[in-house]
């Protein structure tokens, strides 16, 4: 029988637990938040918020006290405090999907050792490992990332031979680095599933994104592209969740060729934004179908029953929101954030086709 009085536990308290509170709501699940953020986005939303720091057991220990599970919608959570946390409440999704997630040479081999393709990639930690590989391969160009804490374009390099690209690797402040080959790419798309405790797997339809600055600008739903590419990149995600045991919502991006190769990029085990768009689209959300996994309720093959764009206001972009507010079918969520800054995702409009 569903336990109404549950309290879910989310950790972080930005636009992502916001729209995971709200989707609990709906089922009289009560969420408390645990973050570091004053004026947190999800605490306008939330039963209650804890403040406390992400690395203070003690704090995370009384945290633990107030709920009956723990979910996190960032995948650079400290891993010891999750492990921690595990100790005295179960955590989901676990912790073996964020040490993977959480460094880019760790994911990449474990996709690679499930068959999944990627881009070709090198371990790298000096400048001279750069330039042996242009000596090796004959290529023209890298990019060098942060093996941990990279997102939106942030802790990345492109290289190139015929540069002098010290100062460039030296930016990035760490020797835990990884090359990869820089791929010719005609779309980037994204898979979203979702899994339960019994082992059910349910997907939205894969999705385009365009990007501006590196950070997602677009998403279009669903993607317009041959049968075998998206049935690809869907078989893989499912592979991919199995292999892990997931409970709850994982997102794979792919980067797609012009010769119709699927390349997985980066997995993210959370609700992602390019699935936004499913709030409006869908019957059921991306944030609904995260929570129902982690309180033990079944997921439930979502119907997407109109297409959609999903737009990113970044930054001053919020400014002109009024004038989606005037138009039909078109759905404007604000993340309540006060301060303004470039590259600060403010909110998001998802226009209905």
């Amino acid at each position: 029988m569903f336990n109404h009085n549950l309290k879910l536990g989310i950790l972080g308290g930005g636009q992502l637990e916001k729209m995971s509170a709200m989707s609990a709501a709906e089922l009289g699940i009560k969420v408390i938040i645990y973050t570091d953020e004053q004026d947190a986005p999800a605490s306008q939303v939330a039963y209650k918020t804890i403040s406390g720091a992400l690395d203070d057991f003690e704090a995370l220990e009384e945290f633990a006290q107030h709920v009956d599970i723990i979910t996190y919608e960032f995948e650079n959570m400290p891993l010891e405090s999750i492990k921690h946390l595990q100790k005295f409440i179960p955590v989901l999704p676990d912790e073996r999907l964020l040490e993977i997630s959480q460094h880019r040479i760790r994911e990449k081999t474990f996709l690679n050792d499930l068959g999944i393709k990627t881009t070709n990639w090198h371990s790298v930690s000096c400048v001279e490992d750069i330039e042996r590989l242009f000596e090796e391969t004959k290529l023209n160009a890298y990019i060098i990332k942060t093996n941990r804490f990279g997102y939106d374009g942030k802790g990345q390099v492109k290289v190139h031979i015929d540069q002098n690209f010290k100062e460039d690797f030296e930016s990035l402040k760490t020797t835990d680095l990884i090359a990869e080959e820089v791929v010719d790419f005609m779309a980037e798309i994204s898979v979203i599933v979702a899994r339960d405790k019994t082992g059910r797997l349910v997907n939205y339809p894969p999705v385009v994104n365009e990007h501006k600055n590196h950070i997602l600008h677009k998403t279009i739903a669903p993607a317009e592209m041959p049968y075998e590419i998206l049935r690809e990149a869907i078989e893989a995600a499912y592979k991919i969740a199995n292999e892990i045991d997931l409970i709850g919502v994982l997102s794979v991006e792919y980067f797609v060729t012009a010769e119709g190769k699927v390349l997985a990029n980066e997995i993210a085990p959370r609700p992602h934004n390019s699935g936004h768009w499913t709030i409006d689209a869908c019957d059921f959300s991306q944030f609904d179908q995260h929570v129902r996994a982690v309180c033990a309720l079944d997921v439930i093959p979502p119907h997407q029953h109109s297409k959609a764009e999903m737009i990113n206001l970044i930054g001053d972009d919020v400014k002109e929101c009024d004038k989606y507010l005037r138009h039909e079918r078109t759905h404007l969520h604000l993340y309540g954030k006060k301060d303004i800054r470039p590259g600060r995702k403010m909110g998001h409009v998802t226009i209905l086709k």
